[in-house]
């Protein structure tokens, strides 16, 4: 992937909220640690008639171990993870019991058959296979009468050594390359006689992909322009192969009901429509998944008329698909001569030439630019559902929000009341049944919690539950259901997604949702039914339809009330102050409740602005966007200057002359209000 190093000088306030650590030690992560796991033993006898027998003991979490040997031994022993213990058997068949102890004293425990016989190993069943799913990898596997443990000698050059593993166990391997090896497996009991069995196998590579490209998210058709992509409706008359005297070959092959194209021997490929040229000025990524079997990338080119084009590249993971989101805005600045209105054309270039790629999911898009949901409902007046109720429950549709986030400033929401109901619960009943079908299967709702509102021991979790309201109060029965857990004390945002979230029907053998048409009830309960506890809980900004426009955490942020990363604010030639009271009422503004604000005073600097570095550089291909929010009093204006604000990228290892590497955004402004400002790279 492309890295973009830049640094942040701006004259802007970045606003978000992030969770702080207590500085004090905190050893609460000890109450999660759980129980070991995977564990195993391998047993080593040697080949002398003595039945002297190490035990090796291993798994994921222990600290020590307690070997039961099986035998007559009256004591079993103790052993630290990573040593071994060594006990000589007598002739016979035992159980030997591993328990394994982790730091917190939790155990799990294995046991496992050990053959102790002075007879060669005999009856030997040998499976020699090619993983189905790691390319040029190989699993052993040997079973045998007499047999302890056994040896396999894989056969590749500069590899003598032998990997050791109990006998009716896999041990696998990977080759560097593909090719025929003579693999040797040496099968040992107690007695002196080994058994040996040899063959010659063929290791196999994996050259196309087992499984089917990720898959798309939904997007409005207005947000994405789909040249190859079985999620979109894809732009009509594309030739994927036209002829451009390249030696690349070119297949369309299927995986898992998904059509994929695959270019061989690839040295540069077009994909030409350019009878038939696409206008993506107003898109901001282009995205393409790419599968390699070997060590070899590729680079893509958008063209546009001319020809003009610029290449990316595309720096590829073997033996797994590869998704990319590119900034159209990295072609434009790197060739400001492609003109994104008209492109007709895509190229991939190999890297080096004669690899093979397999490309699915080529197409434009941009965030929405708006979110349409079909049912919504922000508790202060706006949205179109109207019947809903409180079932064992109080219920309040215009409760006063109770506290003011970053994620949440509305001013009133509802209020959810169970004072110990058996099924307490909040619903609405739709106007008609839902279509889940079409990406339409989402839910989705704010909720903060009140610890001091709980009583008895139910899980912190809300369940959004779809029912048939025709069957009246037994509606229940019709119920399919999504429950997720919560976090206390804080808004957050939970979506409940029944195309792809892990539902519960009523009746255990009731269709996927998503294939109903008889829905058309939704029922929200926090916490667990069938209980008499308590809670109140507070839902904001319900919405049903497709996914909401999704952010990630930020990487920069200071909210400037003692929470976020960044730390080296200065102003320059202009006033700074990071812990300003926030003059403004926020009751009255309705956006921005922070007590404290950074004050930034420019008071006739040439350049004034302010400013922070922060390490390491930004990585605009995986995050490129600046969110501020912002107030200028019209009273403190002087002279004819734009009302603007402009946010800017400098590389600061270049100290004073970092403004020689600068990329700038400017964005018009009001005055006399709070406003949230996103400024896109």
């Amino acid at each position: 992937m492309k890295t973009f190093k830049y640094l942040l000088s701006c004259s802007i306030v970045i606003l978000a909220f992030i969770n702080c650590s207590d500085d004090e030690a905190n050893f609460d992560y000890l109450k999660t640690v759980a129980p070991p796991t995977n564990v195993t033993a391998v047993f080593q006898v040697t080949q002398d008639n003595t039945g002297v027998v190490t035990i090796t003991p291993n798994s994921d979490g222990a600290t020590k171990y307690t070997v039961y040997f099986g035998d007559d031994t009256p004591e079993p022993v103790e052993v630290i993870q990573g040593r071994n213990i060594i006990h000589t058997y007598a002739e016979g068949t035992y159980t030997v019991k591993i328990v394994a102890i982790g730091i917190t004293g939790l155990v799990s425990e294995i046991t496992q058959e050990l053959v102790v016989s002075f007879n060669a190993p005999e009856n030997l069943d040998i499976i020699i296979e090619n993983d189905a799913a790691i390319s040029k990898q190989v699993n052993v596997t040997a079973n045998a009468d007499f047999a302890i443990s056994y040896d396999v000698y894989f056969g590749e050059d500069g590899n003598d050594t032998p990997t050791t593993v109990n006998i009716g166990e896999t041990v696998s391997y990977q080759y560097q390359e593909a090719g025929t090896y003579t693999i040797r497996i040496v099968v040992m009991g107690a007695a002196i006689e080994t058994t040996e069995y040899i063959e010659e196998f063929e290791v196999t590579a994996i050259v196309q992909p087992l499984t089917a490209a990720p898959s798309q998210p939904f997007r409005q058709e207005s947000d994405v322009v789909s040249i190859y992509s079985g999620a979109y409706v894809d732009i009509a008359g594309v030739d994927f192969y036209p002829n451009w005297g390249q030696s690349t070959t070119y297949t369309e092959i299927e995986i898992e009901g998904d059509n994929v194209i695959q270019y061989g021997n690839l040295n540069y490929q077009g994909i030409d429509f350019s009878s038939t040229p696409i206008d993506v000025s107003e898109m901001e990524f282009l995205h393409v998944d790419i599968w390699t079997a070997d060590e070899n990338d590729a680079k893509i080119s958008p063209i546009s008329s001319g020809p003009n084009e610029t290449a990316f590249d595309l720096d590829l993971t073997a033996q797994q698909w590869t998704s990319f989101n590119i900034p159209v805005s990295f072609f434009t600045d790197q060739n400001p001569l492609v003109d994104f209105s008209e492109i007709i054309q895509f190229k991939f270039d190999g890297d080096p030439a004669g690899g093979t790629i397999f490309v699915d999911n080529l197409y434009f898009w941009k965030e929405p630019s708006s979110y349409a949901p079909l049912l919504f409902d922000d508790f202060e007046g706006n949205g179109n559902i109207t019947t809903w109720s409180g079932d064992q429950a109080g219920m309040t549709e215009d409760a006063p929000n109770v506290v003011n986030e970053s994620i949440n400033t509305s001013l009133s929401v509802l209020k959810y009341e169970d004072t110990g109901g058996q099924y307490a619960n909040v619903q609405f009943t739709a106007d008609g049944k839902f279509n889940l079908t079409g990406g339409q299967s989402v839910f989705a709702l704010k909720i903060y919690v009140p610890s001091s509102s709980i009583t008895g021991s139910q899980p912190n979790q809300i369940s959004l539950k779809l029912q048939n309201s025709d069957l009246g109060g037994n509606s229940w029965q019709t119920q399919t259901e999504i429950i997720k857990p919560i976090t206390l004390d804080t808004w957050q945002w939970i979506t409940f997604d029944f195309a792809t979230d892990e539902f519960i029907n009523l009746d255990g053998g009731s269709p996927d949702p998503v294939d109903r048409t008889d829905l058309d009830k939704v029922v929200i309960q926090v916490n667990s039914e069938n209980n008499f506890d308590s809670v109140t809980a507070y839902i904001d900004d319900f919405s049903y339809g497709t996914m909401p426009p999704a952010d990630t955490p930020p990487f920069a942020t200071d909210d400037f009330e003692g929470n976020g990363t960044i730390t080296t604010w200065l102003g320059d030639g202009a006033g700074a102050d990071t812990a300003f009271a926030n003059p403004i009422d926020g009751n009255v503004e309705g956006m921005n409740y922070s007590d404290t604000i950074l004050l930034y005073e420019d008071t006739g600097g040439q350049y004034a602005n302010v400013q922070f570095t922060v390490a390491p550089k930004f990585d605009l291909m995986a995050k490129n966007k600046f969110t501020l929010k912002l107030y200028v009093p019209s009273s403190s204006i002087t002279g004819s200057q734009p009302n603007q604000i402009a946010l800017k990228l400098q590389n600061s290892d270049l100290g004073g002359n970092s403004w020689q590497t600068q990329t700038e955004i400017i964005k018009p402004i009001i005055l006399d209000a709070w406003q949230e400002l996103t400024n896109i790279l």
